[in-house]
């Protein structure tokens, strides 16, 4: 695979012998900022495409008519896919070359955002999801890993990570704006479309600007570790999202067994590899472990705000999708100016202190949130929104930077890999446990004589199941129901903020005398632990 890889023509531009292009880690690349915004294109187009589905899913569902675990698998392949293929494809880059792969897969995400567009029955949009997600894991452990080694000069390059979150968090900003202009003036399909230009763009410039890097001595691709690494990731994720849905039934514990004891196979067999496919030594440096394990906690703390917050906008306030997209700016603009300015905070004061810092505002932020209702006024909500993607630049952008100085480049990509499965099993563990309270508090309510047992199951279907009934008792189920949601929301963000303090507690102790700059020194890459 490795050898077909390296010389692939067709679908993977090729990124060797363009003039000018010289060896990452040499020196400083000349077109460095422009290889940059190359890479912020890519992360930008990720964080766009996570975010369109949820809008454009009403419509899908019209159109092609899934079933109720079809639509399920819809919105969850691709974050499986992904979620399993990290660490794999974060290797691989290290192997073949991080510019390589990038491309390959910046090149296969145009082509398959075509084939989701123009999907015509269910099983062909899953099929097309799945692809979407094995393209997308190439892109995000690639571009951190590029940053490693375009950026030797440890300020550029916390400049360069502030600059990569923060298109990283506008992305997410900007896909439910974008996504529901799109959706009130063209065909769902539209959402996916949007990515070709980019792409485009990216592979174009990508090819002349972005530096070769790979790792010298690879070893070889272990495909046993692959599939190891593949089951057992997917399996565990799709433990947790069943578990939280339908609760804790054999069909999940299989699962669950079967992604731990694949995991814990991929585990035994890099500690036995002389090359494995991912360095468990690095786990044992402190800066390293913390790091991961705060990204982990933080995203799963944050789940519940982000995966409800849409709905709270929409069914309970009353907001148009295009409005609730702009509801939410206020988090992406305080992630971007805090992401920007993450890597010299830390310089002049501590990383300890300013990711502990940053999830403490996140954490304080959530438990603002507990008094929200149908009734709270914007500036109340947009300035807690503020407050979180405040406290998540500064925290996200120096823990990646702390996890991209931990390693040495050679090992920048699997590195990586790491730091986004952290947040995919983070998302994963966050939307199925604080999932689970919200969606258990709601289905207690107390409805009207006449409400069908669908209006139990999720907001959107009682504001469905009121359209038919009488206007009284519409009006009786939507305040009994959206009065419910907002409890479970309340309980919800209470958990993830006590989570988020919780893990900036664990963060002042386990980023104890990490800075970045020693962090840089290869002796400390060495003996860091």
């Amino acid at each position: 695979m490795t050898s077909a890889l390296r010389h692939e023509g067709a679908l993977c531009p090729d990124a060797v012998g363009n003039p000018g292009e010289r060896p990452a880690g040499t020196g400083k690349h000349q077109g460095r900022w422009l290889a940059l915004s190359v890479l912020v294109l890519a992360v930008l187009l990720v964080a766009v495409d996570a975010t369109v589905l949820g809008l454009a899913t009403p419509y899908i569902s019209e159109d092609l008519h899934p079933s109720g675990t079809q639509l399920l698998w819809i919105g969850d392949v691709y974050s499986f896919v992904i979620a399993g293929l990290l660490v794999s494809m974060g290797s691989l880059g290290d192997r073949v070359g991080r510019k390589r792969i990038l491309l390959c897969g910046a090149t296969a995400f145009g082509a398959i955002s075509v084939l989701n567009a123009y999907a015509t029955t269910p099983e062909l949009m899953i099929m097309a999801r799945a692809l979407l997600g094995v393209a997308g894991a190439t892109l995000m452990p690639a571009t951190l890993a590029l940053i490693r080694n375009i950026f030797p000069d440890a300020r550029e390059r916390s400049l360069a990570v502030g600059v990569w979150g923060a298109a990283a968090s506008a992305g997410t900003a900007v896909g439910p704006v974008v996504g529901g202009f799109l959706l009130e003036h063209f065909w769902w399909g539209s959402v996916f479309l949007i990515n070709l230009p980019v792409m485009a763009v990216l592979v174009l410039v990508g090819i002349r600007t972005l530096p070769e890097s790979r790792n010298p001595s690879p070893g070889p691709w272990d495909l046993a570790s692959v599939v190891l690494s593949l089951v057992g990731m997917i399996a565990v994720v799709y433990a947790v999202k069943e578990a939280a849905t339908h609760g804790p039934l054999l069909p999940t514990l299989a699962a669950a067994l079967l992604g731990a004891t694949a995991l814990y196979g991929f585990v035994r067999r890099q500690l036995t590899l002389p090359t494995p496919l991912l360095d468990m030594r690095l786990f044992r440096r402190r800066g390293f472990s913390g790091a991961v394990l705060a990204d982990l906690l933080t995203v799963l703390g944050m789940s519940g705000l982000v995966f409800f917050l849409s709905q709270f906008l929409q069914l309970v306030q009353g907001r148009h999708p295009f409005e609730a997209g702009l509801a939410e700016l206020p988090a992406a603009v305080g992630a971007v100016v805090a992401g920007l300015a993450a890597g010299r905070a830390a310089r002049r004061h501590s990383v300890r202190v300013v990711v502990s810092g940053g999830l403490a505002v996140i954490g304080a932020a959530l438990a603002v949130l507990t008094t929200v209702s149908r009734s709270t006024g914007y500036p109340f909500l947009g300035a807690a929104l503020l407050l979180v993607g405040i406290g998540a630049g500064f925290s996200f952008t120096v823990t990646a930077d702390v996890i991209l100085s931990s390693v040495p480049k050679d090992q920048a990509g699997a590195a990586s890999a790491v730091s986004e499965t952290a947040y995919e099993l983070g998302a994963a563990l966050g939307i199925a446990l604080l999932g689970s309270i919200v969606t258990g508090v709601y289905r207690g309510f107390t409805g009207p004589a006449g409400t069908p047992a669908a209006a139990h199951e999720s907001l959107g279907a009682a504001v469905d199941a009121s359209a038919h009934m009488p206007p009284h008792a519409a009006q009786a189920l939507l305040d009994a129901a959206r009065g419910s949601f907002v409890h479970g929301l309340h309980l919800a963000s209470g958990a993830g903020a006590a989570v988020l303090l919780a893990t900036a507690v664990a963060a002042w102790f386990l980023l104890k005398n990490q800075r970045l700059e020693s962090l840089e020194n290869p002796e400390n890459l060495k003996n860091t632990r």
